[in-house]
């Protein structure tokens, strides 16, 4: 595990210790640190308000994390890329599941779901293709809300009828 990871384990086992547990609250936890109101976080930003947490990173350390979350480039972190970062890691039930769920629409068997492969029961106008790892994203952020693997399980094979 580098540097990087290593923080945001920390950061994480931080804000669940403090009853940041759902996505409403990092979300205020996120508005909180964002100073500016630019709807981002920089990497001082970011450094005080772990710092807040009792998570202390130099600049450089925070650059890092900022740097690592920042999946559009922008050099910021926004609350999508922060919530996305956050979030803890899914099951191997919860994957396995979606992963399934991704195989039934992937007519084509190649790993990219596309219009052809919906014909008739999905417009894909605004998305033509989905990968396996855009569809396990999505599925993550709504696995966050879901409180046991059963119960996401259960509610990904009763949609996809799996």
């Amino acid at each position: 595990m580098n540097a990087v990871d290593t923080t945001v384990e920390k950061l994480r086992a931080q804000c669940l210790s403090r009853g940041a547990s759902g996505i409403q609250d990092l979300a205020r936890f996120f508005r909180r640190l964002d100073g500016n109101r630019s709807r981002s976080l920089d990497a001082r930003e970011l450094q005080r308000g772990l710092a807040e947490l009792g998570l202390a990173l130099d600049m450089a350390e925070a650059e890092g994390v900022c740097k690592h979350w920042d999946r559009d480039g922008s050099g910021t972190v926004d609350l999508d890329e922060f919530l996305r970062a956050l979030r803890p890691p899914m099951s191997q039930a919860r994957e396995a599941v979606i992963a399934a769920a991704f195989a039934k629409l992937d007519q084509s068997g190649d790993g990219v779901v596309t219009v052809d492969d919906l014909q008739g029961a999905y417009s894909g106008r605004a998305h033509p293709k989905v990968t396996l790892a855009e569809f396990q994203d999505y599925y993550s952020g709504v696995s966050a809300s879901v409180d046991t693997d059963e119960e996401f399980v259960a509610m990904m094979t009763s949609a996809w009828r799996l």
